[in-house]
């Protein structure tokens, strides 16, 4: 089987196996999901939900963002950690946002990659699950699930991105990223992964290949 058709396979594989929507952070509109996804680095996804209520309860615009004391930020999103960088990073989206988009959420890699703390990651995130357009997210779930399997050799994200986009149809990419990350959660752990019980045993590298 070629390298094309067995992404395929475990694409299709995880879609039929995990529920058909997973969203592992919850918002009401695109600037909550855009700052939800920046505070989420190098943090767990229930510690940004944690502080996101009261973040946008104060602060639940651009606007409103834009124009936050820093301290007030930071003091409101400590937990997430790196919070002086991520407390200057959302105050300064929030006003580029303004500046350059009219504080609407733009819909292209290009145009979110120009945002203070938003990367390639970030902005995957956003037009996948805001525009449905081809996405592929790479976090460390992600990172390694893809890895184990073979189906990369990198583990540069943005290298990791690249071979992944080659391999899978636009159509399949956004999926992928989110049945990969949930596998990887509820699985494919990074310490002593479940590979008994795994769906993709039959098709996974893991003991074949340098591991991760």
């Amino acid at each position: 089987m070629d390298k094309k058709s067995k992404a395929v396979l475990i694409a299709d594989t995880l879609d039929a196996h995990y529920p058909p929507e997973i969203q592992f952070l919850h918002f009401k509109n695109s600037f909550e999901l855009l700052i939800a996804v920046i505070l989420s680095a190098q943090t767990t996804d229930e510690q940004v939900m944690r502080v996101v209520p009261a973040l946008f309860d104060k602060f639940p615009t651009p606007e409103k963002m834009a124009k936050a004391d820093i301290p007030v930020l930071e003091k409101l999103i400590h937990a997430t950690g790196f919070f002086h960088a991520k407390a200057k990073n959302i105050k300064a989206t929030s006003q580029k946002l303004l500046e350059l988009y009219g504080g609407v959420v733009p819909s292209t890699i290009e145009e979110l990659i120009k945002l203070p703390g938003v990367g390639r990651k970030t902005a995957n995130v956003v037009v996948g699950t805001l525009f449905d357009k081809p996405a592929v997210i790479v976090d460390t779930h992600f990172k390694r699930v893809t890895y184990r399997l073979g189906l990369t050799k990198n583990t540069e994200p943005d290298k990791v991105e690249a071979d992944i986009r080659k391999l899978l149809p636009p159509e399949k990419q956004y999926r992928f990223s989110m049945t990969a990350n949930l596998h990887g959660r509820e699985c494919c752990h990074a310490r002593k992964p479940e590979c008994d019980i795994c769906i993709l045993k039959d098709l996974c590298s893991y003991g074949r290949t340098s591991r991760i």
